[in-house]
This record gives C-alpha cells, structure tokens and sequence, in this order.
C-alpha cells in the first residue's frame, strides 16, 4: 500500500515509517519540522531528500502529495501539557485546524482511509472505584488539596481513597488541557469526516510512549526522558507527588507495530467505520517506579518531592483489551524491559 505519514521526521511519525517499510510498504513522508519537536535538528531534516517539508493547515500543499495515496497516517501534532491560556492558538492551528485542512484535501483526492494519532489525554483522569459504593467519577484536585499533600481522590459518600481501575475506549471524554482538548477535536472531526465522506478511521489513543530518539528537551519530552537527563547529569530524578501516580508506559516499537495494524486493518475493513484503540503495555506501572527502574542502572535513587504541576491527573491506566481483540494488537515490549534499555537508548 501507498500510506502518506504526516509527522514523519519525528520520535513517533520516524519510528512509523520505519516500520511500514519493514511489513512492505510503499511510504510517503511529510512534516513542517517545527522547532518544539525537532530543536536544532529540525535543519538538517529539512535536507533529507526522503521528506517534503510541509504545513498541513496549507491547502494548496496537498493535491499532489496525496496522488495515488492508500491511506493517511496522521501524526503530526503540537504535544506538551499546553497549560497556558497562550497556548491554545497553537494547539487549535496545528492540530485542528491542520486536520480538518488534511481532511477536506483526502476527500478531494479521493483518498478515504485514515489512522490518526491520539492520545490517553483525551479521558482526563482515568476510572475510580470505591471499594463499597462502586464506580466514582473523581472530580479536579485543588490546588488547596494538593498543596496540603491530599494527592488521591476520595469516595465521596465515606470519604476513603478510590482505588485505580482500568479505562476502556468507551469513557467518557474529559479533556483537562489545550493539547487535550485539540486532541478529541481531532477525533470528533475524523468521525463527522467518516460520516459524511463514506470513509473509514481509526484513532490511536496513545499511552506514555518512550524509546530510541525520544526528544531530550524540547516541550515533546515526556517524563521518561526527563528522568534521563537527570540521569546523565548524575542528579536525582525527580518525581513529582507521592509518585504513586499510575501509568501506563509502552515502546515506540510497539506504537509503531500498532499503527502498521491500523493502517493494514482500515484498509481492509476489519474496523468500524470509526473505531477508537488504546496503544498502551497492559502493564501498569507507577511514576516511581519508572524513576526507579531507570535510576537502577546508575545506582542513582529518585527524589520523591511532593511537588505537583495544577491539572495533573492522579491515575490514568488503559485497559488493552479492544486492540487485542478488534485490532490484533499486543504489546511486546514490557515497562521492565523496556525502560531498562531505555537508559542507554540514543535521545534526539
């Protein structure tokens, strides 16, 4: 097949193409190499005579980038917390925007296969339990509550601390940031897209993805990478709240393999016209945890701060099982392994 990735040059889109290759594929690359992903790279990707340099918000770009095109592999995006009022132009230009402009040039080609790249960000917190009254839907944490170190969210008929639970792809959206929010936009537009072009989608909800040529200090950095520079300053990591946060954290590989099966499946009808996947390890795994296994390497012991960034979720744990089943997706690579040769991986 022909696919199109957008995103192409970066940790995610880079790891992708590779891997289309591999299974066979014939793979088309885009990306504006913006300076939050790419840095001082971003120069010398632009050099690469494999890789259009290209604005997806720009309309005029896209007739003849999608000729003869199978399927869109869409994965580029503005990443980050996106915490600042400021922020949210952005988030809506390159992100919402940018696919709706991506959209209307696939129907005008011709072009009505689709695999988008989301995010777990789009739950919010994820799904609580209290063990006698059942499920409970955690509300905010103030700052008031988090400053005095109450991290956990209460039952809020006894009061006792809700337990963690798995979230399915059937939660309700709740998004707690710009980038959050531009990522169910996102989602919402490709399912208004399906509908009213005849056309097929499939989202991935990505979890905490890591791995070879993760970004090292860029707002694309996620706190696996940080952990490492602090690791390679021969500092402590250091982990915010009680570092009992619940995560799950999976390999790029295994998004990468995940995104193969999408585009393979949507291109042979194996999905709803518009089906939602979480991309995750299906081994959960604490903040701590992680700081510790990558720390191990070094003898080096995370420091728990007791800090806390306003809009954090607590816990937010994927459930695998709709991609083993629907998509005959399952990771390889598990958060022990993983993050242990994650210490000696090359960042970007």
């Amino acid at each position: 097949m022909r696919v199109l990735v957008t995103g192409a040059a970066g940790f995610i889109g880079s790891a992708v193409c590779d891997t289309l290759v591999a299974a066979g594929h014939d793979v088309l690359r885009v990306d504006l190499l913006i300076p939050q992903a790419h840095g001082e790279q971003a120069e010398d990707q632009a050099a690469r005579p494999d890789l259009a340099r290209l604005d997806v918000r720009d309309a005029g770009s896209w007739a003849d980038r999608l000729r003869d095109v199978d399927v869109v592999c869409h994965q580029a995006a503005m990443v980050g917390a996106g915490v600042r009022v400021a922020d949210l132009p952005a988030y809506a230009g390159h992100n919402d925007l940018g696919t709706a402009v991506l959209l209307a040039a696939m129907h005008e080609a011709g072009v009505h296969r689709l695999v988008l790249a989301s995010s777990m960000v789009v739950y919010g917190e994820g799904r609580y339990v209290c063990p006698e009254h059942g499920a409970v839907r955690a509300r905010v944490r103030d700052e008031a509550q988090l400053e005095a170190g109450r991290f956990d969210h209460h039952c809020p008929v006894c009061r006792e601390p809700l337990g963690w639970d798995l979230v399915d792809e059937d939660a309700r959206l709740d998004p707690r940031s710009s980038y959050a929010a531009s990522k169910v936009a996102q989602e919402h537009y490709s399912a208004a897209w399906v509908r009213q072009a005849g056309a097929r989608a499939v989202a991935l909800r990505y979890h905490n993805v890591y791995g070879p040529r993760m970004p090292r200090d860029t707002p694309y950095s996620g706190v696996a990478a940080i952990f490492r520079s602090s690791l390679e300053h021969r500092e402590p990591p250091q982990v915010f709240e009680d570092g009992a946060q619940m995560r799950d954290f999976v390999h790029v590989t295994d998004v990468a393999r995940a995104n193969v099966r999408a585009v393979e499946a949507v291109m042979a009808g194996d999905t709803d016209d518009f089906e939602a996947f979480n991309v995750c390890s299906g081994h959960p795994v604490s903040i701590r945890q992680v700081a510790e296994i990558l720390g191990a390497t070094g003898g080096i012991t995370p420091e728990v701060t007791g800090r806390y960034r306003p809009g954090d979720v607590r816990h937010v744990v994927a459930s695998a099982e709709r991609a083993r089943t629907r998509l005959g997706f399952a990771a390889e690579v598990t958060p022990d392994e993983g993050l242990a040769a994650f210490v000696h991986d090359p960042l970007r």
